[in-house]
């Protein structure tokens, strides 16, 4: 199963992309074995400045064709590492061919877009800066990786 992050935003170089180079190579060289054949990240970018909705078509346009739809979106469902995982194994499991986990830009994604989706998580009540959110996804798909490969990386 391919995972894709799509987001709103260029991240040009700095320590946010170093991190996510980081963690995608985890996720690939710890996903492999599991069936999780690739991370990929598709930035999306409106110069013309139309707003959630304008970024959403952007962000359709870079969805994987029958993805199972993610949404990142602060009304969504605050999951533990290992029931993260758990779901990612079970939308594996059930044949889905492609993931993809949407952050939306400053003001969030529209309703139109995030209404469609198959699930949508949380990580946490506070708001966080969208550039950040690509690392803490990275991070916690690389650890779902390796919490179902059975790596000691995720402490309970």
């Amino acid at each position: 199963m391919r995972v894709q992050i799509c987001a709103v935003g260029r991240l040009r170089g700095g320590p946010e992309k170093a991190l996510i180079d980081d963690y995608v190579t985890r996720f690939e060289r710890t996903g492999r074995g599991l069936g999780l054949t690739a991370l990929s990240v598709v930035e999306v970018e409106d110069k013309k400045g139309g707003g959630m909705e304008a970024e959403a078509a952007l962000l359709e346009r870079a969805l994987p064709k029958g993805c199972v739809l993610v949404c990142l979106d602060e009304r969504g469902r605050v999951e533990s590492s290992p029931q993260f995982a758990e779901r990612l194994a079970g939308w594996r499991d059930t044949g889905a061919q492609d993931v993809a986990f949407v952050i939306g830009g400053a003001d969030g994604i529209a309703p139109s877009l995030r209404s469609r989706a198959a699930h949508s998580v949380s990580f946490g009540k506070m708001v966080w800066p969208h550039m950040l959110v690509r690392v803490m996804l990275s991070e916690q798909l690389y650890r779902a990786a390796s919490i179902l490969a059975g790596a000691p990386y995720h402490r309970e």
